[in-house]
């Protein structure tokens, strides 16, 4: 029989048995190698209330703490909730990570204008 995948989409090799753990979607028992992993790192506070926050704060500088969460999705609730794609037959051959996005470099953020109000004077005469 042919197989889909190499590694029968598990990441197991040479041990017997691996233990379980809970999807966090629907509570599915998978095994740890065969789940969906994704670690997030969010913050407590959203966008909004985090600048009402800053704007109403003492002090200067205001450390607003962390989530750190590791989500474990079974296959099926990652499908669903997109956070793996399903790939053809040619493309599940290709075992290379997906590109990652280019992060915008401290130099380039830095260099970018900033745009000022004309001094009073200039603005009369």
């Amino acid at each position: 029989m042919s197989k889909k995948r190499r590694n029968n989409g598990r990441a197991k090799k040479n041990r017997g048995h691996d233990r379980f753990v809970r999807c966090i979607n629907c509570g599915r028992v998978v095994p740890k190698d065969k789940a969906v992993k994704r670690y997030t790192v969010r913050n407590m506070v959203d966008a909004s209330s985090l600048r009402d926050l800053k704007e109403n704060s003492a002090f200067a500088v205001l450390v607003v703490p962390k989530f750190y969460t590791k989500l474990e999705y079974c296959i099926s609730c990652a499908i669903h909730a997109r956070v793996v794609k399903v790939r053809s037959a040619k493309d599940r051959r290709n075992r290379d990570p997906p590109a990652r996005a280019p992060r915008p470099k401290d130099d380039d953020r830095k260099k970018a204008p900033v745009q000022t109000a004309p001094p009073a004077a200039a603005a009369v005469a």
